[in-house]
């Protein structure tokens, strides 16, 4: 059965966005800033950690929580991250990296990671592991894999990286980013 409701056509001009409560620390941010931090703080995410080496043969890494998994066949994993963050000259030669699954365990591994970069890799929470990348210690798991595309977006980048072997480590709760503080699941629902 037909309508004989013709669609009604809004232009953009006569939308009204409904603005959110502004940022604390920022209360003059425009409102689709404010909305993406406010629903983004409150979307749990799982805790990885991306390791590669610089073209100098230093190690180079960052906390990332922005994993994902792209394909299974080929195994194919995406993170993103800003082409301003220390690592990015790195990445941006790399032809291989390490992705780790951080675990509850692995909390100071993961502040260690967000913190300064050249404080990223002091200390014996790391060894030298295939092709001679930072593989960290103790993590519940790690994929070695090929970068196999960059895309830029804006002043960020889409990293896709084909899995090509990995370990597992102690199975552990796991390790979330939520209201920006580590924490681990609850209970199921």
């Amino acid at each position: 059965m037909q309508s004989n409701v013709e669609p009604q056509v809004i232009s953009e001009a006569a939308i009204t966005l409904p603005a959110g409560p502004p940022l604390a620390a920022d209360p003059n941010a425009p409102d689709d800033l404010a909305a993406f931090k406010h629903a983004f703080r409150r979307h749990a995410a799982g805790v990885a950690a991306v390791t590669t080496l610089a073209p100098d043969g230093s190690p180079v890494g960052f906390t990332a929580t922005s994993l994902a998994s792209l394909s299974a066949v080929p195994p194919l994993a995406t993170f993103n991250m800003a082409r301003s963050a220390s690592s990015w000259a790195a990445i941006a030669v790399a032809e291989r990296v390490v992705i780790h699954m951080l675990g509850a365990q692995n909390r100071a591994i993961a502040e260690k990671l967000a913190g300064p970069n050249t404080e990223r890799f002091v200390g014996d929470h790391w060894e030298p592991g295939p092709y001679g990348l930072p593989v960290l210690t103790g993590v519940t798991s790690w994929m070695i894999g090929r970068i196999v595309e960059r895309v830029s977006v804006h002043n960020n980048a889409v990293v896709v990286v084909q899995i090509e072997g990995g370990g597992m480590g102690t199975d552990d709760e796991a390790l979330l980013y939520h209201e920006r503080t580590y924490r681990v699941p609850g209970a199921a629902v």
